[in-house]
């Protein structure tokens, strides 16, 4: 929202600077973002001559020499100004810039030779001084007096300033509005902001003066078919209206703030909008058939001709306005080509509505279609602003375009619901505040703000404006409105009271919180991707047509962009992504972790609450996508600094990544089986032979491996042959898994009695996995097996083709003796038979 600082002290003045008014804007919620200089540099050096003689050039037949009197501004005399312009001429009083003068484009004008003939300054055009676009001619300030568009008892003596007489240069505010505050949107709203930060004086509302009057108007008749989405349509006729350029003041506003003059009657209705907010549209009443409006949904697949010369397709969520032949406008986006005023217009019908901001929003994005209009609309308006609009309206139109405005306005609807009145306790403010204000103060500052109070005691009774309705609904609210314009930079530094109130963290964020901290302090590092992914993700993770990732993925109905429309399925993408940037930066060796949500269609995940408490089952039942927490990790290249003497570090890797799966496992207290999976067509994104599938507690919970080499390349992560490897967990079902257990964990004995370990070395054919190895020794090993752990494998001429040697480390204990030799023999020979079952022979 462009504010004009010349337009703004018109209502409100609080006689401070630019930067002072910023300052009390920012600190009382209105952040203004930016502030922009609107016209010439300086006023210096900009003053009204008068044209005494006009003589053809003699070097330029486009050219005219003409002599200028400028009063006290040139004391020698009149000067010579060569000018371009063809209506300059004798008698005229006439805009001049005189050497040393700053242009609005920052160039500092010079005395200059033009075809041999000597210019004392620049006879000048609207766009030369940002007062409007034309440059066709010069500036006719007796003309522009004429007509009234200079105001009262101007000032076009040779001489006088310039800025006395135009518009010619302002500061601009621009503020970033947020969409609870839609009345800032407007100048006026913005006014009464600063007059309750400054306590400067408020004008009265511009749109008290209301030159129309309400009840039946003929003429023309509206009818609305569906007032859930137009709560109120407001229409006035205006007749002998006479179409013109706007006057320099309107349009130099106009362009100030960012619109584009056209003519008086668009320049109206988009001063009107920039005023109080709420946007209007102007029909030729001659173009619209049978002068009746219908206001309806659209029908699915329905066409209009816009403004702007294209055909928008409308769906049955949009609303169009219609007369006797079809559609002339999309409601609160832009109105058709049949119907619109042009220079030929003698009678216009001034439609000021209300509509459905939700509505409003889906035709913008879905027509891909942003306005001034959508921006407020999709904002929530009040109904009450209507009139608002049209009476600053009425007031220009009769003013402006010389017409006369038909008694009565045809009104739909009607305004919204009564005030709401909200009780404000003085203790309350106190409580929440930690500061007493004082009722007068509490009263002062509603009423600024256009809140209606009565006292109760030592309370208030508050009445909400309209155009506040949305955004304030209950007592915090209305605190809020006094400690922001009170000061909050005022407010004492205090403790919140602790009375009563206590918190903890559930079982589920401790285990949560405790796997994050496991993969910290393995040397992990924790990043943060997009929850978005593009739809090119699939092809180069080179899944398979068929893979659930593909078909079950979440497209977004309003994407932020293409690369942006799909919801992830996966955590992968993300960590491969940012592995990729560290890469593109010379920071190779990675060590990353992800905790976040991914995303599936309904079928293609279990329905249970997630490990943050969200109900999925229920949000899979609402929207058919089934939500998730998983944690993922990627490793690549060194697993250590490298440092002198230390030789080469060691790189990651399959067992490298199963070393932090298993501390993970352990800090959960679970176990967590790896399977390999070398036929596993959904793992298609790892390499063949270094892939698993993750078990716990009989059910798969992720997989573990390291990536296609032809993925690797994709992202340009191979580097020396080595790719990155990754896993990802299914971080519902972990935990989950982790609280049942930690349920029904008893303590041991770990101190009063040692542990006796004894190693064996057993030779298994090579497709024997040490999985299954573990799972035998545990299993035969019984209540005296404490742990048992793979500590070496050799494969080599010693043991022969298709075999390999695996070293187990193996440690006994018993809970209330120390054990001996003779009763660990017989448990350790019945491992060493469940060896043999799996085809092992002991080595010597």
């Amino acid at each position: 929202m462009r504010v004009p600082l010349e337009w703004l002290t018109q209502y409100c003045d609080p006689k401070l600077d630019v930067a002072a008014i910023e300052e009390r804007l920012t600190m009382t919620g209105t952040k203004v973002e930016a502030i922009h200089h609107h016209g010439v540099m300086s006023t210096d050096g900009f003053v009204v001559g008068a044209v005494l003689s006009v003589e053809q050039h003699p070097n330029a037949d486009r050219l005219r020499v003409c002599q200028v009197d400028l009063g006290s501004a040139s004391p020698d005399g009149p000067a010579s100004i060569v000018c371009g312009a063809p209506n300059v001429a004798a008698g005229q009083r006439v805009a001049v810039a005189l050497p040393g003068a700053v242009m609005p484009d920052g160039t500092k004008l010079k005395a200059a030779k033009l075809r041999g003939v000597a210019s004392a300054g620049m006879i000048l055009a609207e766009d030369e001084i940002e007062i409007g676009p034309g440059h066709k001619g010069i500036v006719e300030l007796d003309a522009l007096a004429a007509a009234g568009a200079l105001g009262p008892n101007p000032q076009i003596e040779p001489g006088a300033p310039l800025a006395e007489v135009l518009p010619i240069a302002t500061e601009v505010i621009e503020l970033e509005v947020t969409p609870n505050r839609p009345d800032c949107l407007g100048i006026y709203g913005v006014a009464r902001e600063l007059h309750a930060a400054t306590g400067a004086p408020l004008t009265r509302e511009p749109w008290l003066d209301d030159p129309g009057s309400a009840g039946a108007l003929s003429g023309a008749e509206v009818e609305v078919l569906c007032p859930e989405l137009c709560p109120r349509f407001t229409a006035r006729i205006f007749e002998q209206v006479k179409i013109a350029p706007s006057p320099p003041w309107l349009q130099a506003r106009l362009t100030a703030a960012g619109q584009r003059p056209i003519n008086n009657v668009v320049d109206i209705t988009n001063y009107a909008m920039l005023l109080t907010a709420q946007p209007l549209h102007s029909f030729d009443l001659d173009r619209v058939v049978g002068a009746k409006m219908t206001v309806r949904r659209a029908r699915d697949g329905e066409q209009v001709l816009t403004l702007d010369g294209q055909q928008r397709t409308l769906d049955c969520e949009m609303v169009l306005i219609e007369d006797q032949e079809g559609p002339t406008s999309i409601a609160g986006l832009m109105g058709g080509s049949r119907s619109e005023v042009h220079e030929g217009t003698t009678r216009v019908l001034m439609e000021v509505a209300n509509w459905h901001g939700p509505s409003i929003h889906h035709a913008s994005w879905g027509l891909g279609l942003r306005s001034e209009a959508s921006s407020r609309f999709e904002k929530g308006l009040a109904p009450e602003q209507c009139m608002h609009a049209q009476a600053i309206a009425a007031q220009l139109m009769i003013e402006l375009c010389g017409a006369s405005l038909k008694p009565g306005t045809i009104d739909v609807g009607g305004p919204g619901p009564a005030p709401a009145r909200i009780a404000l306790r003085s203790a309350k403010v106190r409580s929440i505040l930690g500061a007493a204000v004082s009722l007068e103060r509490e009263q002062e500052i509603l009423r600024a703000l256009d809140f209606e109070t009565t006292v109760d005691g030592d309370d208030l009774l508050v009445s909400v404006p309209p155009l506040r309705r949305n955004d304030v609904t209950r007592e915090a609210d209305l605190i809020e409105e006094v400690a922001r314009i009170d000061g909050l930079e005022r407010l004492p530094v205090t403790l919140p009271a602790r009375r009563g109130a206590y918190g903890m963290l559930s079982q589920t964020q401790r285990l949560r919180r405790r796997a994050v901290d496991a993969l910290v302090g393995r040397g992990l590092f924790e990043a943060v991707g997009w929850t978005f992914c593009a739809p090119t993700f699939a092809d180069r993770l080179r899944l398979g047509a068929e893979h659930p990732w593909r078909t079950h993925a979440v497209a977004l109905e309003n994407p932020l962009s293409e690369e942006q429309s799909l919801l992830r399925p996966t955590l992968l993408g993300s960590l491969l992504d940012s592995a990729a940037r560290n890469m593109a930066r010379g920071a190779g060796d990675l060590r990353l972790f992800e905790v976040g949500t991914v995303f599936t269609r309904d079928g293609a995940g279990g329905h249970e609450v997630d490990a943050v408490g969200v109900d999925v089952a229920r949000i899979a039942a609402e929207t058919g996508v089934v939500e998730r927490q998983a944690l993922a990790v990627l490793l690549h290249g060194a697993l250590l600094p490298r440092t002198w003497g230390a030789g080469e570090p060691p790189s990651a890797g399959f067992f490298a990544l199963k070393g932090v799966l298993e501390a993970l496992c352990d800090a959960l207290r679970i176990s967590v089986e790896c399977v390999v999976a070398e036929g596993e067509s959904e793992l298609e994104f790892l390499h063949p032979g270094r892939r698993a599938v993750l078990h716990a507690g009989g059910e798969p919970i992720g997989w573990l491996g390291e990536i296609h080499p032809l993925v690797a390349e994709g992202f340009e992560l191979r580097v020396d042959g080595e790719t990155p490897a990754a896993l990802e967990l299914d971080l519902n079902r972990l935990l989950r898994l982790a609280e049942s257990q930690a349920a029904s964990r008893a303590y041991a004995d770990l101190i009063s009695f040692p542990a006796l370990r004894r190693d064996l070395a057993v030779v298994l054919p090579s497709q024997v996995q040490a999985s299954q190895v573990l799972a035998a020794v545990r299993q035969a090993g019984g209540a005296l097996l404490v742990d048992a752990q793979v500590f070496d494998v050799y494969s080599g001429p010693q043991v022969g083709a298709g075999r390999r040697s695996i070293a187990l480390a193996l440690s006994f204990r018993a809970g209330d003796h120390t054990l001996s030799d003779e009763e660990v023999a017989p448990v350790q020979q019945r491992i060493v038979a469940a060896l043999e079952d799996l085809g092992g022979q002991l080595r010597g």
